[in-house]
């Protein structure tokens, strides 16, 4: 069967720009996580996030690109250059439909919309852009890329909130086993405006803690909700053959396994699916649980979530059975670009044989019998998990292998 291997990376995450800036700042454990400035946060509970620092987008953008572009498009659009150059990808040496595109979306370009419609309500129809057609677009990441690059190859969107991440790079091994040479995939949100960030407070899941310390906390006995943060990763899968053959530079790993699972409708008495889509991603990669070196948990923040997650872990591994680490209390929880960043991050630590630490984080309530790693730890790492969860029941699981 054809390999899927990831051979570019492009990073934009709240504590680094580019890959190695985000990857050495993660290893010695420094934190995006502040105060909201991107707006005025004082008038709601949550002020609290992970915001990108340093993006001047007219470094990375076309100009002609800037007033049809929301800040969450033009991140992506400089992580997927950023992947594309990584790879060493010349888009021009394979065929005109050999290249697609797959990425992860919540809402949409909301800063965008919410700007348009403020035009619109308070000027008139007159002030709003021709641009609000598509802007706001959950898809749009996916179309400016492919536009962007001329990659008219499969392409698409997926709309599984924090999993969706992971399931664009499933898809996209997909394509790959259907013949395509390779496709950029991931995903990077930003949504740190009101009108993103009112909804994600109706949801009750949002920590309410003014200290950024303090206020992301998975799997501690004072875990309090989860902080939301923008970026994420952008990937290029591709078949290992045309690699090879091309003498690509980087091969990160091998994408070894995928599955996704839907959580049953509540009430129903039936456990979550979280298990089930790691259970099937290792029998994809046809490995056992004592095959995982290293997992990178959800950690939602969440009080009963992460008792789930963590359940399910030691269900599946064993009481402190396998390290497991969520750098993402480094970042906060990126939405769509989460699960893309966690894998980013996973084939980095299997790259240079070292486990991320989870920040903030002293050790987990003794509820919860998993190995947490909260510092830097060194390891051979052959294998890891990626675990996903979006709001709405969506499960995924990603099963990365180190190249040899």
């Amino acid at each position: 069967m054809t390999t899927a291997v990831v051979t570019g990376l492009g990073i934009t995450a709240p504590n680094g720009l580019g890959t190695e800036e985000y990857w050495k700042a993660t290893l010695a454990g420094e934190s995006g996580l502040g105060p909201v400035t991107r707006f005025d946060a004082a008038q709601y509970p949550s002020s609290v996030a992970g915001e990108v620092p340093g993006f001047a987008a007219e470094e990375h953008i076309p100009s002609r690109l800037m007033p049809q572009t929301d800040h969450m498009t033009r991140l992506a659009l400089a992580a997927a250059d950023w992947a594309l150059t990584d790879a060493g990808l010349d888009v021009g040496e394979f065929p005109e439909y050999g290249i697609g595109v797959v990425t992860s979306a919540s809402g949409g370009a909301v800063e965008f919309g919410q700007r348009e419609l403020q035009n619109l309500w308070s000027k008139g129809k007159e002030y709003v852009s021709a641009y609000q057609s598509f802007a706001w677009f959950y898809a749009v990441n996916t179309g400016q890329i492919s536009i962007r690059h001329k990659l008219r190859g499969p392409s698409g969107v997926l709309l599984t909130e924090q999993a969706g991440g992971i399931d664009a790079i499933g898809h996209a091994r997909r394509h790959i086993r259907k013949g395509f040479s390779a496709v950029v995939a991931g995903g990077v949100d930003a949504a740190l405006c009101p009108w993103g960030w009112v909804p994600q407070i109706a949801s009750g899941l949002m920590s309410t803690v003014g200290d950024p310390a303090r206020a992301f906390l998975p799997f501690s006995a004072d875990a309090a909700g989860y902080v939301p943060g923008e970026g994420g990763a952008i990937l290029v899968v591709e078949d290992a053959g045309s690699a090879g053959a091309r003498d690509a530079g980087n091969v990160y790993g091998e994408v070894a396994g995928y599955a996704a699972t839907l959580d049953p409708a509540p009430g129903t008495g039936r456990p979550p699916g979280l298990r089930r889509a790691a259970e099937n991603a290792l029998a994809d990669a046809g490995i056992t649980a004592g095959d995982v070196d290293v997992v990178f948990a959800d950690a939602s923040g969440v009080p009963e979530l992460d008792r789930a997650e963590a359940q399910a872990l030691t269900d599946l591994f064993g009481p402190r059975g396998v390290p497991v680490t969520a750098p993402k209390t480094m970042t906060g929880r990126l939405l769509a670009g989460g699960a893309a960043l966690d894998a980013a991050t996973a084939l980095l630590a299997l790259r240079d044989g070292v486990v991320p630490p989870t920040v903030n984080v002293a050790g987990p309530a003794p509820e919860h019998t998993i190995d947490l790693v909260t510092e830097a730890r060194e390891a051979d790492l052959r294998t890891a998990l990626v675990l996903a969860r979006g709001h709405g029941g969506f499960n995924a699981a990603l099963v990365l292998r180190r190249a040899h």
